[in-house]
């Protein structure tokens, strides 16, 4: 598993996408932090999270439309499948990797708090919950994405895929109801953006994300058993 993680994570940074989605992703922040927080005064540093969320639903893709289907384009995925690594050290080797980029760029909001804190008096647990909450949804996200990239050999089509799912999960509690007991953003938007942990929400975002991870341990060990 390890030698995949290295592998996978080298390759983000020798290659543009993991400066990119991170690029992307500060960019972003420093926008919103000074659209709703610098210019409004507030202290809240909640809100940066807020606003962010949206982003992730078009740069997560980005990041993971490479994981499987690039291997099964260059031909590769033979060789990967072969290989003595087991399935499941695979692809949470793939995982793992693509997570780890997530959390720098998560962490990497701390400075905003810093900056917030020589201006106001930011509220330090709510902050801290925040922060979980936004790395919790970014991990489901990327477990999301990787499954759509182990469906398919066009990284174009996985981050489709991608995109339309989060943006359904999105507003589909707008139009029913009910279905914001599955929604990951109304989770988030409904827990840990007020500084707290609902065990029913964190359920939510551990689930899914464990959900898919299984799910595409499944779509490669079928994989492999075919050819």
């Amino acid at each position: 598993m390890w030698a995949i993680y290295k592998k996978e994570l080298k390759n983000y940074f020798l290659s543009p996408i993991g400066y990119v989605y991170i690029g992307i992703f500060l960019l972003a922040c420093s926008l919103f932090f000074y659209l709703d927080i610098f210019t409004y005064q507030s202290s809240d540093f909640a809100n940066l999270f807020g606003s962010s969320s949206t982003v992730l639903t078009f740069i997560v893709p980005v990041l993971t439309m490479r994981m499987f289907a690039e291997e099964r384009k260059n031909g590769t995925e033979q060789i990967l499948l072969t290989s003595p690594k087991s399935i499941t050290q695979i692809v949470l080797g793939k995982f793992c990797a693509a997570v780890s980029v997530v959390i720098i760029a998560t962490l990497a909001t701390l400075m905003y708090f810093l900056v917030l804190k020589c201006f106001g008096v930011p509220h330090i647990a709510t902050a801290l919950v925040s922060i979980l909450g936004f790395a919790l949804l970014s991990i489901a996200y990327v477990s999301f994405g990787m499954f759509a990239s182990s469906i398919t050999e066009n990284q174009i089509i996985a981050a489709v895929i991608s995109v339309g799912f989060f943006l359904l999960s999105w507003f589909l509690p707008s139009m029913i109801y009910s279905a914001s007991n599955f929604s990951l953003m109304y989770a988030f938007y409904m827990s840990f953006m007020n500084g707290t942990i609902a065990i029913d929400n964190l359920t939510l975002l551990l689930s899914f994300t464990l959900m898919f991870v299984l799910f595409t341990i499944i779509v490669i060990q079928k994989r492999k058993l075919v050819k």
